[in-house]
């Protein structure tokens, strides 16, 4: 099974609430990865979740670190937080590009998720900012350059178009989805599902690597309670993170 690194899928929201005369602030951090991370361990990976708010900081920064990791996952987190690490922001000294760092990661024989959401791909107002990135460059879609959101509030279903190890075994016809990020699939990647006839699921070998862009959520909103509790979730994800991985019980992670 797989060693995974997930950076996002949580946030932290500050609140007042007011009582008549008095009021008092509150914050609270909100995990959205529950049913993902559940559903990954039920089937045997192992997966250290880096929080949003410690990926500026904790991300790998050397190939050393991240060779401890089968396949990376990014998800609901911008590209900001990768760049500007508190060395950098903070403290106006020079660190690694974790962008190019990963891309290189990517073609050395590395696994590249990314997962959609509104700081994934492009993103909400374009904040998530991954458009001309290396990671860009390894993934399996090119991005829009503006907010390329699609909300579909009313639920539009994925459907497989490929045969592929990834897809094996699932509903032709996926459970609802309520948005996914408009994306191109490149000439050299296999398109294998499709929302409205977007692209939801492509995936691409890359140098020894391999990357994959899943255009919707792994967790609410956009993924619904219909999707997180389909049978189908955890083995599209594990078969998933098996291929992005070469398989990795069959081979150690030495000499990456």
């Amino acid at each position: 099974m797989a060693e995974l690194l997930l950076a996002g899928e949580s946030w932290v929201s500050a609140s007042v609430d007011h009582k008549g005369y008095d009021a008092f602030p509150h914050t609270q951090i909100h995990i959205g990865c529950k049913d993902f991370l559940a559903a990954l361990t039920s089937k045997g990976h192992h997966v250290t979740h880096l929080r949003s708010h410690d990926v500026a900081e904790m991300f790998p920064t050397t190939m050393e670190e991240l060779s401890r990791y089968d396949v990376v996952i990014l998800s609901d987190i911008g590209s900001n937080s990768l760049l500007l690490s508190p060395a950098v922001f903070e403290q106006g000294r020079p660190a690694p590009n974790r962008l190019r760092l990963l891309a290189e990661w990517v073609r050395s024989g590395g696994g590249l998720m990314m997962a959609g959401g509104y700081l994934s791909f492009q993103g909400f107002e374009g904040k998530a900012n991954y458009a001309q990135t290396p990671v860009e460059d390894v993934l399996p879609v090119t991005i829009q350059h503006w907010d390329d959101r699609v909300e579909e509030p009313q639920g539009v279903q994925g459907r497989v178009v490929a045969e592929h190890p990834v897809v094996a075994g699932l509903d032709q016809t996926w459970p609802i989805l309520l948005g996914y990020q408009r994306l191109t699939t490149r000439d050299d990647a296999q398109l294998l599902a499709t929302a409205e006839g977007d692209p939801l699921l492509v995936v691409r070998d890359v140098g020894r690597g391999r990357s994959a862009a899943f255009a919707s959520d792994i967790s609410p909103h956009w993924a619904p309670r219909e999707f997180t509790e389909w049978q189908g979730y955890s083995q599209l994800f594990s078969q998933l993170v098996d291929w992005l991985a070469h398989n990795p019980s069959d081979r150690t992670r030495e000499g990456r």
